[in-house]
């Protein structure tokens, strides 16, 4: 032991410099004067306001993602110690003192400058040269869109640092001839969570992850075909691609929704598109209007009952002292009755008492007889006590449905049909009991079997613009629309109905002790973001994806009112056009290469061969599914969706341009003058980058004839100010 003291302990670290060069390079291009410019620019306003209620903790709904990017900006946030108070109300708005601007686009602008790297590192693993791994890093390094988007406070840049990290791990997993070492799990578990924060970050990083998958489930197809390889050993190797590609991707995506509820646990404005269940579990809002209540519904509680669906928007089953119309504006006519319908808004109208049929009694009664599965009851509404009802009368929107009406007897021989069964849809047994929040239930009408449903429909003016309560014949299975949960519930006391109507204006005051578990909040928020629509309208600067590969299309970020500084999303044209050419050049080469295989002649070795369709399964790939889905995609759309599939484009230029000087040069003539057009071509490039470097980093303000100059394509939009 004392013998190991006699030597130096000696600690030898490998630097490769071309990686920090391009790192330093990277970060230059994006750190450089981040602060500027101090004004919201562009979507800064969208996601300010989320990073704003992270900073209070105060729970939201981003039907744009997942959460985990929303995390990242909120960590810049903290770092910069940023209170959340700031009115992030339109763009251009200046920045007030207590808001940290360089922490708060610190992360995307490092996530961008690292892309730098990463390129270069694909393309070594590609098994390319250093030369050609150089010029797709410097191709990143002086793309404009990426710079722009990468020194805001917006995702893409981080989106697509992940995707490059995702395959560049998965390139050095395969590329490692140690199976089962350290290191080979290391980058085997790396790109599957790499693919699970770029899904975290925007659902666009799925269209990666889904490439990576298909090239796994290749590369495992040839292990099952290689008979050399022991079966344990064969079973072994697909178990651990799946565990580290599946397994630990989903349980890391579901970590990211653990941490975010966990963070945000206060109620807030989007609390209402929630169920009552989910509302109930946050602090204040609902939770603190439930404080308290019984859980039981028993004969006499008083209720309110929420419709489940939440669309068009969340509400409560209703009635007012006002009928229908004798007659609607159609002619057909109606029941006169009071009407019924869903308000989305609390009001004293949404009280109702659950009564036994066989009892005139309006109280519960001690101990209290609680409601179970199956048992019929009657509604009777609380300020108005008129019983809910339905009758074979077309209910005033869809005549199909009877109508929904609270009973008045008119004495023209029209019985009340008052009775309900209650079905609880998400029970566990027969025999349980309906429970507030929880229980989720159809009220199905004796006489008719028509169960009670939202039809979504807005009534005219005699409705007040409320929304249609209708009761539907015909009920295959279980829609949200027909399924109401009990919101607010207290045990009804007055007997009297001035007494009960005091008590009905009072709030409740009576805990749900039931939390919902995390996978119960997970996938109903989940399903939110999935399905919650906001109203699509059309944006100056939506564009459609075949605009974007010519770059036909920009958007104007930011621009200063006196000195006309701008901040524009536009691409290096010469790299976007040249990213074009190389993926018809490489499609074009690829087929002809193809069909002369077929007749067993080889115009470049089996090696390159292995490394062209490789490469091209990588970029042409990655740059297919990242960009064709957006053809089915009903949604508003921008130029920046195109910038993960672009940046798998410009990683195909140099393996296009090395091609042809290794195997469509023969001559020492045509390799100088390849050799001379590269030059040539990468000047371009850079004097492109520097040409539109003022609309990339917003300074300096340019005059009216530079920026008129600089609108290379009619359908630009440059901002010109006007004296």
């Amino acid at each position: 032991m004392l013998g190991l003291l006699k030597h130096p302990v000696v600690l030898s670290v490998e630097i490769n410099i071309n990686l920090l060069v391009l790192a330093v390079a990277g970060l230059i291009s994006r750190l450089w004067s981040l602060s500027y410019p101090q004004a919201v620019v562009f979507d800064e306003v969208y996601y300010g306001q989320f990073l704003s209620l992270y900073m209070k903790q105060i729970f939201f709904v981003d039907d744009s993602g997942p959460p985990f990017g929303h995390m990242l900006l909120a960590f810049g946030g903290y770092l910069g110690g940023f209170d959340g108070n700031f009115l992030w109300n339109r763009i251009g708005a200046e920045y007030s003192s207590n808001v940290p601007i360089w922490t708060l686009r610190l992360l995307p602008a490092v996530a961008g400058a690292l892309c730098v790297p990463l390129a270069y590192q694909i393309l070594v693993e590609l098994r390319f040269s250093h030369l050609v791994a150089h010029g797709a890093a410097l191709l990143i390094v002086f793309e404009n869109s990426l710079i722009t988007q990468s020194r805001l406070m917006l995702l893409e840049s981080v989106l697509i640092f992940f995707i490059l990290l995702g395959v560049l791990s998965y390139l050095k997993f395969y590329n490692l001839q140690s199976p089962f070492s350290a290191r080979w799990w290391f980058w085997l578990c790396l790109s599957g969570v790499s693919c699970a924060c770029a899904v975290g970050v925007k659902y666009m990083g799925l269209f990666t992850y889904i490439l990576l998958l298909t090239m796994a489930g290749m590369h495992s197809w040839q292990l099952v075909g290689d008979r050399s390889l022991p079966n344990v050993s064969l079973l072994c190797h697909l178990l651990a691609r799946g565990l580290a590609l599946v397994v630990i991707p989903v349980a890391t995506y579901l970590l990211f929704f653990y941490v975010h509820l966990t963070l945000l646990y206060r109620s807030g404005p989007h609390d209402q598109i929630m169920t009552s269940a989910f509302q109930a579990s946050l602090e204040g809002g609902l939770a603190r209007i439930t404080q308290g209540q019984p859980l039981e519904v028993a004969y006499g509680s008083q209720i309110t009952l929420r419709n489940v669906l939440g669309k068009p928007m969340p509400c409560w089953l209703h009635s007012h002292k006002n009928t229908y119309p004798i007659r609607y504006e159609n002619g057909r006519g109606s029941s006169h009755q009071q009407q019924v319908t869903c308000y989305p808004f609390k009001d004293v109208n949404n009280w109702w008492i659950v009564k036994d049929p066989g009892t005139q009694q309006l109280v519960v009664s001690n101990p209290p007889r609680p409601v179970r599965h199956g048992n019929i009851v009657q509604l009777v509404h609380g300020i108005t006590t008129r019983y809910l009802n339905t009758h074979d009368v077309a209910a005033p929107l869809s005549p199909h449905s009877q109508e929904v009406s609270c009973y008045i007897d008119y004495n023209i021989s029209m019985p009340a049909q008052n009775l309900w069964r209650v079905e609880i849809v998400n029970r566990e047994s027969d025999g349980d009991i309906w429970k507030t929040i929880l229980s989720e239930v159809r009220l199905v009408h004796v006489n008719t079997s028509a169960v009670v449903k939202l039809s979504g429909a807005s009534l005219p003016e005699w409705g007040y613009r409320q929304l249609e309560i209708i009761g539907e014949k015909i009920s295959k299975g279980y829609h949200q629309s027909m399924l109401w949960n009990v919101e607010e519930h207290r045990y009804g006391k007055s007997q009297e109905q001035k007494e009960r109507e005091v008590e009905l204006h009072s709030p409740t005051r009576i805990s749900i002790g039931q939390n919902l578990s995390f996978m119960a909040k997970f996938t109903e928020l989940q399903w939110k973001i999935l399905t919650l629509k906001t109203e699509d309208t059309e944006h100056k600067y939506s564009s459609s994806p075949l605009d974007w590969i010519t770059l036909d299309t920009n958007i104007a970020y930011w621009f200063h009112s006196t000195s006309g500084a701008q901040i524009h999303l536009l691409g290096n044209v010469v790299t976007w056009m040249s990213a074009n050419v190389a993926t018809l050049a490489y499609v074009a080469l690829f087929l002809w290469y193809l069909l002369r295989r077929r007749r067993n002649i080889q115009d470049i070795p089996e090696d390159a061969w292995r490394q062209w369709v490789s490469a091209g399964g990588l970029c042409v790939g990655g740059w297919a599914v990242n960009y064709l889905p957006f053809f089915l995609m009903e949604k508003t759309l921008f130029l920046y969706h195109y910038l993960p599939a672009v940046t798998f484009q410009i990683l195909l230029i140099p393996i296009v341009l090395q091609h042809m000087s290794d195997h469509l040069c023969r001559s020492k003539l045509s390799k100088s003058m390849h050799s001379a057009f590269v030059v040539a071509w990468f000047s371009s490039v850079y004097l492109t980058y520097h040409t539109f470097r003022p609309l990339t980093y917003g300074e300096p303000p340019l005059s009216k004839a530079e920026l008129q100059n600089l609108r290379w394509k009619d359908s630009w939009d440059i901002l010109i100010r006007k004296h």
